[in-house]
């Protein structure tokens, strides 16, 4: 098997220990070619290329944000991309099941590849931009921005860097009272005002520490996407959502300041005013509007062997 191992090195649990640990492993049967991202989109390009030299995978060792970029470079081709969690939260890798360990997870990685072949999953779009587990626009999207500021951070209190931008954003960086945008379903149904939405590919949402925040059992890689739209910032509101989410519990979609649609093949925001977004955690900037659709069948992943994912106890 011809293998591209491209790794992020400034992601925040990537080492050059464990870089050569996991190359080492996956060059015992197979042609490997080390490459390194050394920009931002840099991931996108080395894909495109792994696909033009015909290699059969990318195993990304780095951050959701790389594997974003990863998997937008191999939309449509035969060349599966294959995860190994490398960043702050590897909600992606986590999703998937595999563990936190990089070097653990190469070997669960190992032993599924040699028996089984990639499946060809559906993700999201928004504007172009495809995505693995969901997009965040509004609150969510201010959160990213803030800490993305305090990138340096993340490799040694991402989970509490996080909660900290979430507090902070609440309270001096984000207008909490008027609307920001209007989601407009394909069905013809519209919520006109929404202060904070997410689209949902896979679930859960993310994770907070070891809690993963569940939001909908609708979500996931053959299934068309699920939307939330929330239209209050009460933080007694937010507090129970939150609440709710780590439960598991799926009350909240009845709540009456939510708006929850899932099985959505396409809709369309439409700005109030300019406002941020984020996919799979990286911060794409503010715009007025974005259009969304769900692309079935256009990447091959290697989906971690169930019977395996034991190992990692």
């Amino acid at each position: 098997m011809k293998i591209m191992f491209l790794v992020n090195p400034a992601a925040s649990s990537v080492t050059p220990r464990t870089r050569v640990v996991i190359q080492k492993a996956l060059a015992a049967d197979h042609e490997v070619m080390l490459a390194e991202t050394i920009r931002r989109d840099h991931a996108t390009r080395l894909a495109e290329q792994a696909v033009q030299e015909e290699f059969d995978v990318v195993v990304v060792l780095g951050g959701d944000g790389t594997l974003n970029e990863a998997a937008n470079g191999l939309i449509n081709s035969q060349t599966a991309l294959a995860v190994l969690p490398g960043g702050s939260t590897n909600v992606f890798a986590r999703t998937l099941g595999l563990p936190d360990d990089p070097v653990e997870a190469t070997g669960i990685l190992l032993e599924t590849m040699d028996k089984a072949t990639p499946k060809s999953v559906g993700l999201g779009c928004v504007n172009g931009r495809y995505f693995l587990f969901h997009a965040g626009m509004g609150f969510d999207a201010a959160v990213v921005a803030e800490v993305e500021k305090r990138g340096r951070l993340k490799r040694y209190a991402s989970h509490a860097l996080f909660v900290y931008a979430a507090v902070d954003t609440w309270l001096r960086h984000y207008d909490r009272k008027r609307p920001a945008f209007r989601l407009k379903h394909s069905d013809g149904s519209v919520i006109p005002n929404s202060k904070f939405a997410i689209c949902l590919n896979t679930d859960p949402y993310t994770y907070l520490g070891s809690k993963s925040l569940k939001l909908s059992s609708d979500a996931g890689l053959d299934q068309e996407l699920v939307t939330i739209s929330i239209s209050s910032l009460n933080v007694n509101r937010m507090l129970g959502l939150v609440s709710a989410a780590i439960r598991g519990s799926t009350s909240f979609h009845n709540y009456s300041y939510i708006d929850y649609k899932s099985d959505v093949s396409s809709f369309v925001i439409e700005g109030h005013r300019p406002f941020p977004y984020q996919v799979d955690g990286d911060y794409l900037g503010e715009v007025t509007s974005l259009e969304f659709s769900y692309a079935p069948k256009v990447l091959e992943l290697v989906i971690p062997n169930p019977a395996l994912l034991g190992l990692s106890g």
